[in-house]
């Protein structure tokens, strides 16, 4: 399989591009900085450096051409603030799927976040609350789309070793979840087309990762 993933120096798509590589998948990264591209090569990744917040969707799409599937795991970082919410979080990842409809990408998985409708809640730091707005129309955008799209909400991210169980469902209790374990679903949701259509969340639990993604509901027929 050859993936594309979007924000590929981030910590998740690192770990993806070591594990897809790893059992043989030709992985691409899109990294803005062109000081990322070796840390991309030393995960057995390539690197294309292409800045989605100036990009053209043409320009995404040429990166995107050939490949099996896309991977928007980008994000404008904790230490942010709220225009680059907007132009990393909502829009890049709408021009991603744009760009994967131009070059006939149809597999495409989209990494979220939990509490999306908690953008108005009480006591929600206004920051944040850019962030949960933009998630949300970035799922919207990506529905909007005609692709074979899953998108997946993880809860409270960690750096800690992945543990291989989780849970994972249309809706689970908040929680936290091991980026490497992340990275783990995100791979077995891309080897399995049933589960398009499928809005998830995911935290840690006790599933084996293979066996939670089996369990989801069938969107179509295997």
């Amino acid at each position: 399989m050859r993936i594309v993933i979007a924000g590929g120096h981030g910590k998740i798509a690192l770990l993806l591009t070591r594990l897809a590589a790893g059992r043989g998948d030709t992985v691409v990264g899109l990294v803005r900085n062109p000081d990322h591209v070796q840390d991309v090569r030393d995960h057995g990744g390539d690197a294309v450096v292409l800045d989605l917040e100036s990009a053209s969707a043409e320009q995404v799409a040429a990166a995107l051409a050939g490949a099996d599937a896309a991977v928007f795991a980008a994000g404008a970082g904790p230490g942010s603030g709220t225009a680059r919410k907007e132009t990393v979080d909502r829009d890049a990842a709408a021009l991603l799927a744009d760009a994967a409809l131009i070059a006939g990408v149809r597999r495409h998985v989209q990494i979220s976040a939990m509490g999306i409708d908690r953008a108005d809640d009480p006591g929600v730091d206004e920051v944040f609350a850019v962030y949960l707005r933009a998630k949300d129309a970035a799922e919207r955008a990506l529905r909007d789309r005609d692709l074979d799209w899953t998108i997946l909400r993880p809860g409270r991210l960690t750096d800690d070793p992945a543990v291989g169980a989780v849970a994972l469902a249309e809706s689970v209790e908040p929680g936290a979840v091991s980026r490497a374990d992340v990275a783990a679903v995100v791979l077995a949701l891309l080897d399995d087309p049933g589960t398009a259509g499928l809005t998830v969340e995911l935290v840690g639990g006790g599933t084996p990762v293979a066996e939670a993604v089996q369990s989801l509901p069938r969107t179509r027929a295997e």
